[in-house]
């Protein structure tokens, strides 16, 4: 099944900021993969499972994939739990044959799929088994961020394959360490193709089995300093694992182009805090370079009021009048304070739009309550819709 070509509006040429549409892009057929980043602590997961919800709400078969370890998620669809398979959630009110999936990556088992899919039985078995890629495959740094490329990549092909999906939602890790999959292919090449494997793969390859007194000499050093047996653990891995580099490589390649494509969308979430404002302007502008198509940023957890027209000097004022004592005055100075939050929210938003004119984006205002059920991030998805 091939995707349907996405319609992609032109920007207005205004002077203000436009507003993020978000009901068109999850309504539009080209729209296949929505990738939601951000800081941490700003509603990031929630928008990511809102935006789900609500596209799946509206008809589309939508599958979530968190890589944010955290376990909001599955709280707020009614899930008991979230792993490397997706799980369907039930209770949606879903219209056109819309469903929703979800699930949470586990990098070591992802990991483990694509060397029991990529490798013979036996070489299988010797990756598996080896401390060296235990070791690499649960706690090396980068191997998170390649994994979530290749479950992009599984979820994409099977989409293709079998339509099990039309909408991909990625909730990616919190703070700047969200885009690092964009520099997945590199960093595990480098790895791979440094000197220290080349060196030890060099025992083994072609024209190297006779080795020069300098490859001996430096074996003989690593022996020395890392052990015999650790570094007969680590020779055994890279020879095993050589072969299937070059397809761990190629496939994380497609998917960085595929995240290029008209048919993936950039969903930038924010506070109206300075940090949050600053990685959000850091993400912008690092898609911009990357060419990665952004759809607009959501400013999240703004502050609001009931009574805009009651500043916090006319409350403040209006309870000294009254003294210390008394219920009306303590309610003045609240609104007084929530006011300050107001005034201070919304000339940080407006600074970064300004800053920012050529993107659309959307205000979502803060909730009274924590969002821990479908209900509350239905409403999630109408605030950000409005």
């Amino acid at each position: 099944m091939s995707p349907a070509k996405k319609t992609v509006a032109p920007q207005p040429a205004t002077d203000t900021t436009a507003g993020l549409d978000l009901d068109a892009l999850i309504a539009d057929p080209g729209t296949r993969i929505i990738v939601t980043c951000g800081a941490g602590g700003v509603g990031k997961t929630t928008t990511a499972a809102a935006i789900g919800l609500r596209a799946a709400e509206q008809g589309r078969k939508v599958v979530v994939l968190t890589i944010d370890p955290a376990r909001r998620l599955a709280q707020s669809l009614g899930l008991t739990e979230l792993d490397n398979t997706p799980r369907a959630v039930a209770d949606i009110d879903a219209a056109n044959g819309g469903r929703l999936d979800a699930m949470m990556l586990d990098m070591k088992r992802t990991f483990d799929d694509v060397v029991l899919a990529h490798a013979s039985a036996e070489k299988a078995k010797q990756i598996l088994e080896n401390p060296f890629y235990v070791a690499l495959s649960s706690s090396f740094a980068g191997t998170q961020e390649y994994m979530a490329m290749e479950k992009l990549g599984q979820l994409h092909k099977r989409a293709l394959d079998d339509g099990s999906w039309d909408l991909i939602v990625v909730d990616t890790p919190p703070s700047r360490s969200a885009l690092d999959f964009l520099d997945a292919p590199e960093r595990l090449a480098s790895l791979l193709e440094g000197r220290f494997l080349r060196l030890l793969l060099a025992p083994a390859r072609g024209p190297l089995r006779l080795m020069s007194a300098g490859v001996n000499v430096a074996m003989s050093v690593m022996n020395k300093v890392l052990g015999a047996q650790v570094l007969r653990d680590v020779q055994t891995f890279a020879n095993a694992f050589d072969t299937l580099f070059g397809g761990f490589r190629d496939r994380a390649e497609k998917t960085v182009a595929l995240l290029r494509e008209p048919l993936t969308s950039f969903v930038v979430v924010a506070a109206p805090q300075n940090d949050a404002l600053r990685e959000a302007s850091y993400f912008t502008e690092r898609l911009r370079q990357e060419r990665m198509p952004l759809a607009g940023v959501v400013l999240n957890r703004v502050t609001t009021t009931q009574a805009p027209a009651l500043s916090a000097e006319r409350s403040l004022a209006a309870a000294e009048q009254l003294g210390e004592d008394g219920l009306a005055g303590g309610v003045l100075r609240l609104h007084a304070d929530r006011m300050q939050q107001v005034v201070g929210d919304q000339k940080r938003a407006d600074r970064f739009k300004r800053g920012h004119r050529s993107i659309p984006t959307v205000s979502v205002p803060a909730l009274a309550d924590d969002v821990h059920d479908l209900d509350g991030l239905r409403l999630i998805g109408t605030l950000l819709a409005s």
